[in-house]
């Protein structure tokens, strides 16, 4: 039997992946969940799953947390900046474990982007290169659900703002993208897959949606990018986390975040789940 484990798998990505598994077939028994809180983990040790605690700064419990894993999801940490050495570690444990294969979730066309974000990316990909290992490249677009994070201000404000210009870009379903990676890894097959969903949105079409499914006005402004850095800074986010948010909204003016790949829907056997169905459930 193939064993899977999942980096991250508290995490919103990591634990629909998890589920994506199960509902795909895996036996529960044959995932084993890496988590660095295990009371957040209970309901799958409940479902049967293995939890083990693992930290991307702890290499031992790394090297513990793989032991008699064949397929292992990382999902990509969150804290930008510390990316490398923390994937350096997993890629190390894996290794020392004995892992046949490493999916990892990257970003949409790393090895061209003009993305900040991508930077990091690729300096693992590159990694899992050099090392040898055999790799499944998740390259995941942009998520519709980073849209619907602030619906209910956007909504109450009728204005949605950003720096993308007229850029489209490809959003897909969080949940969408996490059945690709269990697809992907029960295949085992070690490619690149560069995952998007099958609209080309502006951010002008994606104020439309949001009035449209509300029943409220919303319309778009575009910002300069160090305007918007501005405007998110008071509304209270911080600057590190401002900046990548109007870099990201630069790269999809220049058509960073889409793309005509078809491979999300070829992986996940359907058609991606649209984005008006991601914000009426949203609302």
């Amino acid at each position: 039997m193939t064993t899977y484990a999942v980096t991250g798998a508290t995490g919103q990505l990591g634990a629909l992946t998890v589920r994506a598994l199960l509902a795909r077939g895996v036996a529960a028994a044959d995932v084993v969940a890496l988590v660095r809180d295990e009371a957040k983990a209970r309901d799958l040790r409940e479902a049967g799953v293995t939890v083990r605690v693992a930290h991307y700064d702890d290499p031992q419990s790394l090297i513990d947390g793989l032991a008699g894993v064949d397929r292992l999801l990382l999902v990509s940490g969150n804290e930008m900046g510390r990316r490398i050495p923390q994937h350096t570690n997993v890629i190390d444990a894996a290794q020392k474990a004995g892992v046949s294969l490493v999916g990892y979730t990257s970003i949409l066309a790393a090895d061209r982007s003009g993305l900040g974000l991508a930077t990091e990316h690729l300096a693992t990909e590159n990694l899992l290169a050099d090392r040898g290992v055999d790799t499944v490249l998740l390259r995941n677009g942009w998520y519709s659900e980073n849209f619907t994070r602030d619906l209910p201000n956007v909504i109450e404000r009728g204005v949605l703002i950003g720096a993308a210009d007229d850029g489209r870009l490809a959003p897909a379903a969080r949940a969408d993208y996490a059945d690709a990676a269990a697809a992907a890894l029960i295949d085992g097959t070690p490619r690149v897959y560069e995952l998007a969903g099958d609209e080309h949105l502006s951010y002008s079409e994606i104020a439309a949606t949001f009035a449209e499914v509300s029943g409220t006005p919303v319309r778009y402004e575009n910002l300069a990018e160090q305007d918007y850095v501005t405007a998110l800074e008071n509304a209270g986010i911080p600057t590190p986390f401002a900046a990548m948010l109007a870099d990201s909204d630069t790269g999809v003016s220049h058509g960073d975040l889409d793309t005509a790949s078809t491979d999300l829907a070829d992986l996940i056997g359907r058609t991606p789940t649209s984005f008006t169905d991601v914000v009426r459930d949203a609302l």
